[in-house]
């Protein structure tokens, strides 16, 4: 029953994010792999300063895949990246 719901679940998330789009990037100089990589590293101290700020965590527009692959590196950088994690396992 759990496993039904599951993937009930999965396929109603893919089904709403699947219609998701975002304009085309304009302009030039667009942040890219170097600059996700920062923003990733930090997230923390853009976090809390978007709580009291007009702060982005995220750059919009970017170059797309690039930027987002920095990114996911630097947040798993700076919040540890599950190594901890499977360490833990390996014992």
């Amino acid at each position: 029953m759990i496993f039904v719901q599951a993937a009930i679940s999965a396929a109603a998330v893919l089904l709403l994010t699947g219609c998701a789009t975002q304009p085309p990037p304009s302009g030039e100089d667009l942040p890219g792999f170097f600059s996700g990589f920062w923003n990733g590293l930090t997230i923390v101290f853009s976090f809390i300063g978007s709580l009291f700020w007009d702060v982005r965590i995220y750059a919009f527009p970017n170059n797309g895949g690039w930027y987002d692959f920095g990114y996911v590196l630097g947040v798993s950088a700076a919040l540890g990246g599950g190594g901890t994690v499977a360490h833990r396992t390996a014992k």
